[in-house]
């Protein structure tokens, strides 16, 4: 991503969202705008099958973070098109990013992980390929798989960080460190294969302060895009058990919003942001309600940041 778009002298104002959204990015990359084809390589996480721990990181439902993702035991190709399908009946979209979100993307044998990834990339309308992933299942032998696959068409790995604090990442059982996290960033970009930070806003026990120091660490590194994602509280998971007992800060909307403009001020302008928020399954969500109404959410930011920039006489 870094390496096929030239950093602007100035912080211009990207289209209508005042930011470099990945809609901005793709549409200069690609030519048009692009939708993501959410998939599910039938993979678990070291965290979750006793390698490093049971029952995974505290703030993770049981879907992995694939919540959203097709069902693994379907083949690739038929995730696609049925993925396909569902989105073009609401739009006319031609091109898709193949994104493989369940669980832990690299944690498996090497020959599998080569079948399902040229599988995805093979199709026409594909044009990239995104790998979530954790910064300890990126051994060498993966490292190379990702460099012959980027031969072929894009590769980003989509890296789990959350928060440069490691005392947060103990009490959130991800077993992950920021270090980890840096050093897994130093290595994919010597390969020049783009990273996206994930970072989750409203970890408990986090001042303002705290994860503002997160988004500026990111923005210190070799690190090509960010997903800024709100804090969900899910059923069924470690961190629900914890704020049922001990309820503790979370967002409102308003607070949220303004919070996430000050975040995107600390990152430099040519970084591609992914994500300013989340909407967690409806079914599962216990806290906060009012993130269900994505859209809502995303004017406001856009509305707030208009109007922030408009006192300051930014253009940004």
């Amino acid at each position: 991503m870094k390496n096929t778009v030239p950093k602007p002298a100035f912080c211009p104002s990207y289209g209508d969202k005042r930011y470099y959204s990945l809609s901005e990015y793709c549409k200069q990359t690609f030519g048009e705008k692009v939708y993501r084809l959410s998939l599910n390589g039938g993979m678990t996480c070291p965290n979750r099958d006793g390698f490093l721990s049971y029952g995974g990181c505290a703030f993770c439902s049981e879907g992995g973070s694939g919540d959203f993702a097709a069902n693994y035991t379907v083949s690739i190709s038929r995730q696609m098109k049925e993925a396909k399908a569902k989105i073009r009946s609401k739009t006319d979209c031609r091109r898709f990013i193949a994104y493989f979100q369940a669980y832990t993307n690299t944690y498996a044998p090497i020959t599998h992980l080569r079948r399902i990834f040229l599988e995805a990339i093979a199709e026409e309308e594909v044009v990239a390929l995104s790998i979530g992933t954790r910064s300890d299942c990126l051994s060498d032998e993966v490292l190379d798989l990702l460099t012959e696959l980027s031969a072929i068409k894009p590769v980003w790995v989509e890296l789990g960080l959350q928060t440069i604090h490691n005392e947060t990442l103990a009490m959130m059982n991800t077993h992950t460190t920021v270090e980890q996290f840096d050093e897994a960033a130093k290595r994919l970009h010597a390969r020049n294969i783009p990273v996206i930070a994930h970072v989750i806003l409203g970890l408990p026990g986090e001042t303002k302060d705290m994860m503002k120091a997160t988004v500026s660490h990111v923005a210190k590194l070799s690190v090509s895009g960010i997903k800024l994602q709100l804090l969900h509280i899910l059923k069924g998971t470690k961190l629900a058990d914890m704020y049922q007992k001990q309820p503790f800060f979370l967002f409102s909307m308003e607070e949220y919003c303004d919070f996430v403009i000050d975040c995107l001020e600390l990152l430099p302008c040519d970084m591609v942001i992914h994500r300013l928020t989340g909407d967690g399954p409806k079914s599962l969500l216990l806290a906060p309600l009012w993130s269900t109404d994505k859209k809502r959410v995303l004017n406001t930011i856009q509305k707030r940041m208009i109007e922030r920039n408009t006192r300051q006489g930014k253009l940004f």
